[in-house]
């Protein structure tokens, strides 16, 4: 069964939804976890419960697209846990608009966290994995990294940008036994959705305020959109030894929603 007990993980955007779903999880397993946000509430709140639940984390505060700061967060983790083995690079936002409406303020802000901020975070933490010969790199992809969708338009080309910045890590890294893979989950009920309801409503392509989310789903094979701990197995898996000799895949993890 694959562990992550005894590793040292940082998850970028683990101050609400996936990402506070792995690191409480991974923490409960046994991993020291850095809960990586941009929102210092939000990243010691996480902090705080899993302290309180008896696992080690420590809230590192920065935004991922400023190297700056990417580089004082990682290295106050190196100090605190003593290396990296395992970096989710799982910050991302959204925010919709319809295609000929596009700004290039819209565009340049999500394809900047979205894309940069994997580029930024996996040249950082490799830094610190390179000499050790050994870690992990794991993104968080989509399934709008498969298949364009309009009123999405800068998302879904920040996620296939982060598809194929999984190949080309793991191709360059995989000379210091450095893995790189993603994951592409579908519709997940998340704080993310609660704008984006509004956003879509306002834009004629959702009936109600809040109901974006569920008519986003109406092709879900398994009949509703996913909770954080639908993935959380599956981030265990490739955080863990478990995965060891795959690199440069996308595992699709979306209830069946995208078959390529």
């Amino acid at each position: 069964m694959a562990t992550v007990a005894g590793r040292n993980i940082v998850i970028t955007g683990a101050g609400s939804g996936i990402g506070e779903g792995f690191a409480k999880a991974f923490a409960e397993d046994g991993a020291k976890v850095g809960v990586f946000d941009l929102s210092e509430i939000n990243a010691s709140r996480v902090v705080n419960e899993i302290v309180k639940a008896g696992g080690e984390a420590k809230a590192l505060i920065g935004n991922v697209a400023d190297r700056q700061q990417v580089k004082r967060a990682l290295k106050e983790f190196v100090d605190w846990a003593g290396s990296i083995d395992v970096i989710f690079n799982n910050a991302g936002f959204n925010k919709a608009m319809p295609f000929m409406e596009v700004t290039e303020e819209n565009w340049r802000s999500i394809m900047d966290v979205n894309g940069l901020g994997v580029l930024i975070c996996t040249q950082e933490a490799a830094k610190f994995m390179i000499p050790k010969k050994s870690g992990k790199i794991i993104n968080t992809a989509s399934i709008a990294g498969r298949q364009g969708f309009p009123n999405f338009t800068p998302y879904c080309a920040s996620k296939f940008a982060v598809n194929a910045l999984t190949q080309a890590t793991a191709k360059e890294l995989s000379q210091y036994n450095i893995t790189c893979n993603s994951f592409a989950p579908g519709v997940v009920d998340t704080p993310l959705w609660k704008p984006l309801n509004q956003d879509l409503y306002e834009m004629g392509a959702a009936q109600k305020p809040d109901s974006a989310i569920n008519e986003f789903s109406v092709g879900i094979l398994k009949g509703r959109p996913a909770k954080p701990n639908d993935l959380v197995g599956m981030a265990m898996f490739l955080a863990s030894e478990d995965s060891d000799y795959m690199t440069g895949q996308t595992i699709m993890i979306d209830g069946g929603m995208i078959f390529v």
